[in-house]
């Protein structure tokens, strides 16, 4: 096995460092790339680089210069706006060599903004689509229903319409910034279903967990599932979408069949807890990616993960 040199970025936050941590033990050069001094990143990569804010213009020729100077054999995004910012700049990144772990370029982008995503959605007359629209009607849905951003992530801004006066705040927002949706299931029948798919979109694996989600839109606690047709769904999907590589699909159970809430086109929060269940999808990817190995379905250990806050303790060499 080849020693290559693997950056993720977004080294300090849940994602970033779970990929790190997925990678250790296997001889890789792991690189994490943050824009806070003080993090637990040291512990999970062997170098960390700090870098400049990645929507600024500093950030492409700082990112070209650290992938030359490690001579990096693989990247990968571990926060949303790294993932946007290098789906932008694909070919200037591809030019130095390394591998990107990037997804469908269009697949990312629809995911960026969830109305566009939706239309894709109705435009293909899936039935996981979740009734959604971008015209500010409260007499649309039945109380209660949701308001949401069209661009973000997890849970965050999300808004539960139980009342006019509720939806009154923020009525003026929908269509630019907000879409109205259908409320479905419950926070109880919530799935998350993590696949690699190859090239041609075909699902090569996959792991599908029940979760609860924190308040701050991660994955809080999960327990392996076994769902049957689950992957009918996920191959009905990836005919529409055709993502590649590690892509994370969110369900709800609602009147005995599966609505889509979003799909991450990248490696999501809980892929560390997938990686203690036997679902390494960071190392998966290394695998076909930079070995060009076929992915084959792992064997998943059935369980349950809970998080939870651990300190993360540097000493001073002060010699006591």
């Amino acid at each position: 096995m080849k020693n290559y040199t693997i950056l993720v970025s977004g080294a300090s936050g849940i994602v970033g460092y779970g990929i790190l941590k997925s990678l250790k033990g296997y001889g890789y050069r792991l690189i994490g790339t943050t824009i806070y001094e003080n993090t637990p990143a040291d512990y999970f990569a062997d170098i960390v680089e700090i870098a400049p804010i990645s929507t600024s213009e500093q950030y492409i020729p700082w990112l070209l210069d650290v992938i030359e100077k490690y001579k990096v054999d693989l990247a990968i995004p571990g926060i949303e706006i790294d993932m946007s910012v290098w789906n932008k700049n694909r070919n200037i990144l591809l030019q130095t060599g390394a591998e990107f772990l990037l997804n469908n370029e269009r697949l990312i982008s629809l995911c960026l903004d969830k109305w566009h995503f939706y239309e894709r959605m109705k435009e293909a007359d899936s039935k996981y689509r979740i009734s959604s629209s971008i015209e500010p009607d409260f007499h649309r849905y039945a109380v209660p229903f949701i308001l949401k951003p069209r661009c973000g992530y997890g849970s965050k801004g999300l808004v539960k319409v139980e009342n006019k006066n509720t939806f009154a705040q923020f009525e003026s927002e929908i269509g630019d910034r907000l879409m109205m949706q259908e409320y479905v299931g419950s926070s109880s029948e919530e799935y998350t279903v993590s696949a690699f798919l190859d090239m041609d979109s075909n699902v090569k694996a996959l792991i599908s967990m029940k979760r609860k989600l924190s308040d701050l839109g991660f994955t809080e606690t999960a327990e392996v599932v076994h769902l049957e047709d689950i992957r009918e769904v996920i191959v009905a999907l990836s005919n529409i979408f055709k993502p590649i590589g590690p892509t994370n699909f969110q369900f709800r159970r609602h009147n005995e069949s599966w609505k889509l809430l979003e799909i991450n086109p990248r490696i999501s929060s809980a892929t560390s807890i997938r990686s203690a269940f036997g679902f390494n999808e960071a190392q998966m990817s290394v695998a076909y990616f930079l070995e060009k190995r076929q992915v084959q379905q792992p064997r998943i250990r059935t369980g349950r993960a809970v998080r939870y806050t651990e300190d993360f303790i540097v000493f001073n060499n002060d010699g006591a």
